[in-house]
């Protein structure tokens, strides 16, 4: 079981293109950022800082592309910036969502626990377009996801391959990483993401 503890923000744009940002200060593999992007014509394409980055993340989730290149994250006034070769990004932040405030109420180790999955994923089905907080991309891998705080997005400018992102726009149609999406509302969520290899348990009845 592997715990990588962060944020998540993810937006849409009028371009079509959406993007996912990790942003990981606790993780087993350091603390780094890396990025998914779902063009307009679906082609899904992971910017990862290292070889050892890239490896895992492809190995969790499905993409078209994987491109090694540095990912740096940055706060600015109001927000965050990102950059990489492929990739400029700059957005706001706006105030904590009717869910942030909400999910700041579940008490911390209850929140984080892999198990307290079980109970808010039905929910996110029902109340949240395309977001699961538990699944698997069929690799053996399953991932709870717990969010503890999500604040909007309100502006968002930037390019991708040199062509102008455009205007916010919601996460719609949600991405295809996955076995979820991020919320269709531009947001950046706190989230601690666990990860259990079910391929190393098999292979060691020991743990």
């Amino acid at each position: 079981m592997q715990r990588f503890r962060g944020h998540i923000a993810g937006v849409g744009t009028t371009g079509g293109v959406r993007v996912v940002v990790g942003r990981w200060h606790t993780t087993p593999l350091g603390a780094f950022a890396d990025v998914m992007v779902e063009t307009a014509t679906g082609h899904r394409v992971l910017l990862a800082p290292t070889a050892e980055v890239a490896d895992f993340v492809a190995a969790t989730y499905v993409f078209d592309e994987v491109r090694i290149e540095p990912v740096t994250v940055h706060d600015h006034a109001d927000g965050w910036q990102v950059d990489s070769p492929s990739l400029h990004l700059r957005f706001a932040l706006g105030r904590r969502t009717p869910l942030g405030a909400v999910l700041r109420l579940v008490p911390g180790p209850l929140a984080t626990a892999p198990a307290w999955s079980h109970v808010t994923d039905p929910v996110a089905r029902l109340l949240l377009r395309g977001v699961r907080t538990r699944g698997s991309a069929g690799n053996g891998r399953l991932e709870c996801y717990s969010a503890t705080d999500v604040r909007a997005v309100s502006a968002v400018a930037g390019a991708f391959d040199g062509q102008p992102l455009g205007d916010l726009a919601p996460v719609d149609p949600p991405c295809r990483f996955g076995f979820g999406s991020t919320p269709r509302r531009p947001s950046v969520t706190t989230v601690v993401t666990t990860v259990i290899d079910h391929r190393v348990e098999a292979s060691d009845p020991g743990e």
